[in-house]
């Protein structure tokens, strides 16, 4: 469904509950009108994923998510085939044969490479069903080649099966790609895509987040519980600051607990809901004792 302008997709968006500011949405309406990649870098927690996640709920299109890993290859992005159902058929074949006749080896080898074996991987399914959202979440752990495949699919947006053929998406899908910067990706990958860094929001509107996100909790506390988080990412001394995922869930836990303001003993309990590092959880301690000391 065609947006008009950046205003648009950032209604569209705002409809699903992720709030964009004036220039992600102005990049994410390019992307869409341009049908050029989106690569999104930022720290993780900022909204990147969520992002594709909006964008597929707003246009209601499917979502297809390609999550990258160290050693990831090209199989398991594209396709692989069904050997458990190839060996059933080979031997339905054989059982078949014995009973009519010989079958040719030619036959019976061509039978086993059909479409109904095929094992269509996130990128051959995008590809397919397009139009879709093809998420490629965390490109940044995937290795070189990896990302010379990634470009010649995106170049082109048709993959080909040596036992079938080209295929080739009808629509181009929508593609997202994310990292987290834990390596800088190639120019050539780059230069393919329209590129926007997410930075953590300001207070208000991160408070403005969680009023969308987490309606359930109250004014007061998710004013106090952003002011919190956005003092403790001023600190240089945690290994994962807290990202917006990190204070929805604390302003999630702390509402089910019946929180009306923090305290000290509450917030100690629920800081596995805000830091995942046991050094970060005692230097988050020792800093919400002295925030919130009377």
């Amino acid at each position: 469904m065609a947006l008009e302008s950046p205003a648009a997709v950032a209604d569209r968006l705002g409809g699903t509950g992720y709030l964009a500011d004036d220039a992600l949405a102005t990049v994410a309406f390019l992307a869409l009108e341009m049908q050029r990649p989106l690569l999104l870098e930022g720290e993780p927690g900022t909204g990147k994923t969520a992002l594709a996640e909006a964008i597929a709920e707003s246009l209601e299109l499917p979502l297809v998510r390609l999550q990258c890993y160290e050693g990831i290859d090209a199989t398991q992005a594209l396709y692989d085939w069904d050997f458990p159902r190839q060996i059933l058929h080979l031997r339905a074949l054989e059982a078949a044969g014995s009973a009519r006749g010989e079958q040719s080896v030619e036959e019976a080898e061509k039978s086993l490479y059909d479409a109904r074996f095929l094992l269509a991987r996130p990128v051959l399914r995008a590809l397919q069903e397009s139009p879709a959202v093809l998420l490629v979440d965390e490109v940044d752990r995937a290795d070189d080649e990896f990302e010379a495949f990634l470009l010649e699919v995106l170049s082109t947006y048709q993959v080909t099966i040596p036992e079938l053929g080209t295929v080739r998406a009808a629509t181009p899908p929508i593609v997202v790609l994310t990292s987290n910067r834990t390596r800088e990706l190639h120019d050539a990958l780059k230069r393919r895509c329209l590129y926007h860094w997410i930075d953590h929001p300001g207070l208000e509107r991160e408070v403005e987040i969680l009023r969308s996100r987490a309606p359930e909790v109250s004014e007061t506390l998710r004013r106090q519980v952003v002011e919190l988080v956005q003092q403790l990412r001023g600190r240089d001394d945690l290994q994962k600051p807290p990202g917006v995922a990190e204070t929805l869930d604390w302003a999630r836990a702390l509402h089910h607990l019946g929180t009306a303001e923090i305290d000290i003993e509450t917030a100690a309990a629920t800081l596995g809901a805000l830091v995942k590092y046991r050094e970060d959880s005692e230097r988050v301690r020792h800093a919400l004792d002295q925030m919130l000391r009377p």
